[in-house]
């Protein structure tokens, strides 16, 4: 059954407008070719479109043509403001943006682990309260949030999870009841994934598995295109995995003995101290010491690292055939090339299945980067779907 003329042009206003927000301004005419919409069509879209405050006329084709075809429209990346947090365990960092994801004003700050609940709240708050400030945003439309732990399915609420912050959980109800915007949490390895998957190294790829290397471990499943979170939220705790190579094995409550035992940040500071390695440096101390050993050509350690990330990862390959493994994170993104040739070597030794492995190209940035984008895309939606 054909669309009714009402829903016709909400299809096509929306159509145009992802066009404008991916591919930037363009010309009546460039819309007319991209959508193969009539001219007329075309030209009572655009008229909706500004008449509503979405778009404007932000330059000309060129100078040598006039009239409507050569006007560029654009969208008014002020109509909203936008707010991004990747919530660590001792920190919080900030990214405010217009509706077109450009960041005005970014911030982060440390938060003790001796720091009570309700200051950490309110540091944390404060903070996104300031930023918001200096960026020029009056009001905040959207608030995505990115925060280790898992994220309830049905509700969409972090969940109260052992050995993590309880500052964590108050800080998404505090900005809810703070802040009139849409506040959205999802946990930060599926962000860091959508992140490497529109913007990074897995732009090509609709089914892959990333893989964060950071403080811990975790991944998030691509599948198809789309993201997979499991029937409790916790796909992707490879942390608890079972791996050998360790002694015991993990609990309910603890990932100890588990592959985080093997490729959590204290597990690869102690390999590399046990080679020689001494990481020194800004940059959180298992990252520093991959990209030292890199850039040494340390193979007694690269191999060994290999070694372990290659029983996760063909673990997750035995389960998933997912064909790509994506290695994030500070780890991932400091090992590169060097450390992902190695562990699809190693990979290929343990499984049959082929496996391709790459080094994320975000790094601890991604994060932050994934929470911009669900904030953009949720004021988006709203704000597109409202002008019909």
């Amino acid at each position: 059954m054909p669309a009714s003329p009402s829903t016709a042009r909400v299809i096509n206003d929306r159509l145009a407008l992802r066009l404008l927000q991916q591919e930037g301004p363009l010309t009546a005419g460039q819309l007319k070719t991209m959508t193969g919409l009539s001219r007329p069509t075309v030209a009572d879209l655009v008229e909706r479109l500004q008449g509503s405050g979405l778009i404007q006329v932000v330059g000309e084709a060129g100078a040598e043509r006039r009239g409507p075809n050569a006007r560029l429209y654009g969208i008014v990346a002020d109509r909203a403001h936008l707010a991004a947090l990747d919530v660590r365990t001792r920190s919080v960092g900030v990214v405010v943006a217009d509706l077109l994801g450009v960041t005005l004003a970014e911030a982060s700050l440390p938060i003790g682990s001796d720091t009570d609940t309700e200051p950490a709240v309110e540091r944390a708050a404060a903070l996104l309260e300031r930023t918001a400030q200096e960026a020029g945003a009056r009001r905040l439309h959207s608030v995505g949030i990115g925060a280790p732990g898992l994220i309830d399915p049905v509700t969409g609420e972090l969940r109260d999870t052992t050995g993590l912050p309880a500052w964590h959980r108050r800080l998404v109800a505090a900005l809810q009841e703070r802040l009139p915007a849409r506040v959205v949490v999802e946990n930060e390895t599926n962000l860091a994934a959508l992140a490497e998957q529109r913007a990074g190294v897995a732009r090509d790829r609709d089914t892959f598995v990333f893989l964060w290397l950071g403080h811990g471990v975790g991944a998030a499943l691509f599948l198809d295109g789309r993201l997979r979170r499991g029937a409790s939220g916790g796909a992707g705790e490879i942390g608890f995995l079972p791996v050998p190579g360790v002694p015991g094995t993990p609990s309910a409550s603890d990932c100890e003995g588990g592959f985080h035992s093997l490729a959590g940040s204290a597990a690869i500071c102690a390999l590399a101290a046990e080679h020689g390695i001494r990481a020194e440096g800004p940059e959180p101390k298992a990252a520093q010491a991959v990209r030292e050993a890199v850039a040494a050509g340390r193979s007694d350690f690269l191999d060994a690292l290999a070694q372990r990330l290659a029983l996760g990862v063909a673990a997750v390959a035995a389960i998933l055939d997912p064909g790509c493994v994506v290695l994030g994170g500070e780890v991932g993104h400091a090992g590169g090339a060097e450390v992902a040739s190695r562990v699809e070597a190693r990979l290929s030794e343990l499984s049959p299945l082929r496996t391709e492995v790459r080094a994320g190209a975000l790094g601890g940035a991604a994060v932050l980067s994934g929470a911009l984008i669900t904030a953009r895309e949720t004021a988006q939606n709203e704000l597109f779907a409202a002008r019909t």
